[in-house]
């Protein structure tokens, strides 16, 4: 099932792989990295320099202050530790002239020459009693150096994360990246028989929701590119969701009356007979009008269909008035309080005027509560014209698609809705009556996408 379309998509996903690594590699290379690195220097790091260099200056001249006046404060306190030591020892030099003289010397020089050690190893004096302007000279070059190497060491980081950016190969796609495989998503939808108008919806949805979205390079695209294109054609399948057993169980206690139109041959009898199956499976009583009185065997097809299922058929003879022969199985029906007529119509061609007139004939007489278009799936685009079509003749209300089981393409299931804004009702995936199955939006995309 949708062989081709998962190919054709498929396709796009490894067009848009291959984008994602030309331009990881252009970004990669050299040429573009120093570019990237000599903007990033000239517009960030020169004025981060000029304000830290600036900044250092200031600080170096503050702190060349601090140093003297903290070498002033020591030379006086120096001064009068020693001044107050020489009276002490004078006063002690008078009371015992002979025993301590030789001792109060050696002890003077011993207590006077740390503290001339000390002042000489933290601060140099000028002939002026004041400290001279050298004073920790090497500690203030040995600070500017460590500030200078952050500095330097804060623009190789900036940079390595600029060029982290770049070899980290993380890819933005834009518009541009875009364009090439989108066009080939375009040439898959188109060749996977879905019609222009919803191609063109679908590839504008995809385009809005890749674009800007951070790819890195080896991580798998398929995922971010299949999540768009669900997305995409979900939303256009779901654009119309009409609920048949919601609008049967609302409408119990009276008879619904269902029309089945459609071309020759799309398979309109046999999905009468699945759609009574499945109402039976579900309480309904039911009822079917032959109104395919012009093709041969008509009414003895649907009449063995009937008995199989133990089903009530309103006929007349071959080449009668279809429209009388609906109206009468209507008051059948609703005489029976029967819940459910399902009328059978004769296949017609959407170009042949005075069957189509008659058609309008039958839909204005018995006042039909759904008329459903049935056609096949694997028609693609004639599928979604003649829908639009018959349309136009009669206000359908939905569509059965039948063979989707062998529909490689998927085409007229995804644009039949959109293009006539009616919903898809039923999909026929079989010869057997419980072939038939109920749509579903969700079911039909993850199908589409099934390994």
């Amino acid at each position: 099932m949708f062989k081709k379309l998962k190919e054709k998509l498929s396709g796009f996903t490894k067009s848009l792989d291959k984008t994602v690594e030309e331009k990881a590699v252009e970004l990669s290379e050299p040429e573009i990295v120093e570019e990237l690195v000599e903007k990033v220097n000239d517009e960030t790091i020169g004025g981060l320099l000029e304000k830290t260099d600036s900044a250092n200056i200031q600080k170096e001249e503050k702190d060349k202050e601090t140093v003297n006046e903290n070498a002033s404060e020591k030379l006086k306190e120096s001064e009068k530790e020693s001044k107050s030591e020489s009276e002490t020892k004078l006063k002690i030099e008078s009371e015992t002239k002979s025993e301590t003289k030789s001792e109060t010397k050696s002890e003077t020089e011993y207590e006077t020459k740390p503290e001339s050690e000390k002042i000489d190893s933290g601060v140099k004096t000028a002939p002026d009693g004041n400290a001279g302007e050298n004073t920790d000279i090497s500690a203030s070059k040995s600070f500017v150096s460590t500030d200078s190497n952050a500095v330097q060491k804060e623009k190789a980081g900036f940079l390595g994360k600029a060029k982290a950016l770049i070899f980290d190969r993380e890819v933005i796609l834009d518009e541009e990246d875009l364009e090439g495989p989108l066009t080939e998503l375009e040439i898959a939808l188109l060749e996977s028989d879905l019609a222009l108008s919803v191609t063109d919806v679908i590839v504008d949805s995809v385009r809005k929701q890749l674009s800007g979205t951070r790819k890195k390079l080896g991580k798998n695209t398929g995922s971010i590119v299949e999540n768009a294109l669900k997305n995409a054609i979900l939303e256009v399948m779901s654009a119309n969701v009409f609920d048949f057993d919601d609008f049967l169980e609302q409408r119990r206690g009276q008879t619904v009356h269902i029309a089945f139109v459609g071309i020759n041959g799309t398979g309109k009898t046999t999905s009468i007979a699945k759609i009574a199956n499945r109402l039976q499976k579900n309480g309904y009583s039911v009822t079917i009008a032959a109104g395919d009185t012009f093709r041969a065997g008509a009414i003895d097809q649907i009449q063995i269909h009937a008995d199989r299922l133990g089903i009530k058929v309103i006929k007349h003879k071959e080449g009668s008035d279809p429209a009388a022969v609906i109206y009468d199985a209507l008051q059948y029906s609703k005489a029976h309080k029967i819940n459910v007529l399902l009328s059978d119509t004769a296949g017609r061609m959407h170009t042949n005027v005075n069957l189509m007139a008659q058609l309008e004939k039958i839909c204005r007489v018995s006042s039909p509560d759904l008329i459903i278009f049935v056609d096949e799936a694997t028609a693609g685009n004639d599928a979604v014209e003649r829908a639009s079509q018959f349309n136009g003749a009669v206000p359908i209300h939905g569509t059965i698609l039948t063979k989707l089981d062998a529909d490689s393409k998927g085409g007229a299931a995804i644009s039949i809705a959109y293009i006539t804004q009616k919903p898809i009702l039923f999909f026929g995936i079989g010869q057997e009556y419980d072939d038939l199955l109920k749509f579903d939006p969700k079911w039909f995309v993850e199908k589409i996408f099934e390994d």
